[in-house]
């Protein structure tokens, strides 16, 4: 197992800077996890990382280790791609144990390694079989089963479950996490997904337009986005944004929305708001924060419905507020129409501020 380290790593294609300096400091045994939306940069670090693309500025150093100039096979790393990469002629055995051929290991010691991997991954049946012969998910099983009989200092993986079913990812998430409980290997994962990035990470790296936005336990993250983009991104669905004026009055601090509602600011966040008094500020509510009102509470919303998703457990329903449409996400509600009006409570304890001319959150 290693460390794995950036310092103010670049790249550049032509005039097109996608990523932007970052610096990024993996712990040995860490489950990283890089998400972001398409063309953030994250597998062009991962690329980079592994030595498939080529730096422009900075460093990087695996186990304390520069390894700007070494080759891939030179890093002690393995990596799991999207698309499998397995030799369709070969079968699943000689898949899983290509590369410790190629670095002439013992015949011994190969044998034994790839009784030791399949056990493992659950390939013991499957080893004389033709990649077309499996499904995708045992196809993913074996280009984790190439990579994990090498025992390398750092597991990479690029968006490794994009390819498979709702049914299966959810699946094939499972056993990587719980290989990594009983292989603590240092492992980098990039995925747009970010149930995946929540639900395998130590730490998660937002990243946006090749810069890093945040980095932080899935759990912080959620609780306490450091900026617009990382609070809109984390959360399914993302969080609702609302222009606000903060207005102060002998009743105390409110919040007055674009069309004249307003919410009242409790006491317990009085020195948050307060400090803004007279501002245009954004506030960020998230889906779940909302509740239909049991009675006329200070922190409601009068709106109406403009669509209605029934998930089962709960239903998503949607309104215009101003110009925009947000989203709230409800108990079961029977009977709930487009168009009906209702009144949604607010959980002032979790709405956040936000400095609408930087972005950043401020609480």
């Amino acid at each position: 197992m290693a460390s794995v380290t950036l310092e103010k790593v670049e790249k550049v294609y032509g005039t097109l800077r996608t990523v932007h300096g970052i610096d990024l400091d993996v712990a040995d045994g860490e489950f990283l996890v890089l998400v972001g939306p398409s063309g953030c940069g994250k597998s062009t670090t991962l690329r980079m990382i592994a030595g498939l693309e080529d730096i422009t500025s900075g460093q990087i150093a695996i186990g304390g280790r520069r390894v700007n100039e070494l080759q891939p096979g030179e890093r002690d790393i393995a990596m799991v791609f999207q698309n499998y990469a397995l030799y369709p002629h070969l079968s699943v055995a000689e898949n899983i144990v290509f590369g410790l051929k190629l670095r002439k290991t013992p015949k011994a010691e190969i044998a034994e390694r790839l009784q030791h991997t399949a056990e493992i991954l659950g390939l013991e049946g499957l080893l004389d079989r033709k990649p077309r012969q499996l499904s995708g998910g045992q196809r993913q099983r074996v280009a984790m089963g190439r990579a994990l009989i090498r025992n390398p200092a750092v597991f990479l993986f690029d968006e490794p479950l994009s390819n498979l079913d709702a049914k299966l990812r959810v699946q094939m998430r499972t056993e990587i996490k719980e290989l990594h409980a009983r292989i603590p290997t240092t492992t980098i994962y990039v995925t747009h997904d970010q149930i995946e990035a929540m639900t395998l990470a130590d730490r998660v790296v937002v990243m946006n337009k090749g810069r890093i936005e945040q980095i932080a336990p899935p759990e912080e993250l959620y609780r306490h986005p450091a900026t617009r983009f990382v609070a809109g991104f984390i959360g399914s669905p993302g969080m609702n944004f609302f222009d606000v004026t903060i207005e102060k009055s002998e009743a105390g601090l409110s919040l007055r929305l674009p069309e004249g509602q307003t919410l009242r600011v409790p006491e317990s966040r009085h020195a948050l708001f307060a400090a803004y008094a007279g501002k245009q500020m954004l506030v960020g509510i998230r889906p779940e924060h909302f509740t239909i009102a049991a009675s006329d509470a200070d922190a409601t919303l009068d709106v109406a419905a403009t669509l209605i998703e029934p998930l089962g457990m709960d239903t998503l329903v949607h309104f215009k507020m101003a110009d925009a449409i947000a989203v709230s996400r409800l108990l079961p509600t029977p009977g709930l129409k487009a168009g009906a009006r209702l009144k949604l409570a607010v959980d002032m304890a979790k709405v956040h501020l936000l400095d609408p001319s930087t972005d950043l959150v401020l609480g």
